[in-house]
């Protein structure tokens, strides 16, 4: 069943978020902070089973300098510079095992997964918190200097400083993408560090928070709730700290190619926030609407759509046009 607006309202629809004032001198002092340290990035070969593709665990230095993990591949044997593509996961999980993920570097591409600190995964956040509902979304939300999503997104934009400082990568050749939280992650590195070449966000999630809030009947935006339903007086100073973190802000700042996609029956981030942030987007966008697909967005055929998008973009020509 449907679980937000139809079609044409959703066509219709436009988000009523507003930036504050100092949101890029937020993030431009926030990204310098963490730009005063050596990015550092370390590899270390895996051995796999896998025959065409090479292996790298990584550490680069994220927000605060803390120590981020992801996994790096490459094709074995390529020749020259390669594009590169950032990869983030979803909500609560993690970079996945090495020999999961292989169709970016099987495609030809530097695939850098990255491991969302204080997660499933094996990166930590050392940064403490103040009282959160159970999960994530709400860590450190009294603040937007103490909120999650600072050093999340920080991470995000520091991981592209990461890839290109690697000698198989073109850094003129790096897009990101990602689903669900990867999607709303890389919705804010588009915009974090605008000389990217490409945006994918599947079902991004971290759009649009107020009307999220009222509309979203699952996890995770009804931790956002919840805790507002402990903390009743609460809500604007909430959302106030969420309007620096808000995909909808992001998406009018990022003006790379993108290409997003909705399953109107997405019962976990509202198909209305996916049309919000856009509706928002600056740059030239797509946008595949799936009117039976839940949270998976379209699957593997947004999957094929973003390889012959990114394809046109990163190894030359024109990509094709709007749909």
């Amino acid at each position: 069943m449907l679980t937000d607006l139809g079609r044409d309202a959703l066509w219709e629809y436009r988000s009523d978020y507003t930036a504050p004032a100092d949101f890029d001198a937020f993030w431009t002092s926030t990204l310098a902070e963490a730009r005063a340290h050596d990015i550092g990035v370390r590899l270390t070969p895996v051995e796999t089973p896998l025959q065409v593709i090479d292996v790298f665990d990584v550490t680069f230095a994220g927000f605060g300098g803390h120590p981020v993990r992801a996994w790096l591949k490459l094709p074995r044997r390529a020749e020259g510079p390669l594009p590169a593509v950032v990869q983030f996961h979803g909500y609560g999980g993690s970079r996945g095992s090495e020999l999961e993920q292989l169709h970016w570097a099987a495609a030809g591409y530097a695939h850098l997964q990255v491991d969302v600190r204080g997660q499933g995964g094996v990166t930590p956040d050392p940064a403490g918190s103040g009282p959160a509902h159970p999960g994530h979304l709400t860590r450190g939300i009294e603040s937007r200097e103490t909120y999650v999503y600072r050093r999340i997104f920080t991470d995000a934009a520091r991981a592209v400083d990461a890839v290109r400082a690697l000698g198989p990568v073109d850094p003129a050749r790096v897009a990101v993408t990602g689903n669900s939280q990867g999607g709303g992650i890389a919705l804010a590195a588009a915009a974090l560090v605008p000389d990217v070449v490409a945006l994918h966000a599947q079902a991004p999630f971290l759009c649009d928070f107020r009307r999220a809030s009222l509309v979203a009947g699952e996890r995770p935006y009804t931790e956002l709730t919840g805790y507002l339903a402990m903390h009743r007086t609460r809500a604007e100073r909430v959302f106030d700290v969420l309007s620096y973190f808000d995909g909808v802000g992001f998406a009018g700042r990022a003006d790379v190619p993108a290409w997003f996609s909705v399953g109107l029956m997405d019962g976990i981030v509202p198909p209305s926030t996916v049309f919000g942030a856009y509706h928002a987007y600056r740059g030239p966008k797509e946008i595949a609407v799936w009117d039976y697909g839940g949270h998976e967005a379209g699957g593997e055929d947004d999957l094929r759509a973003v390889l012959e998008a990114f394809g046109a973009v990163a190894w030359g020509g024109e990509s094709r046009g709007d749909r």
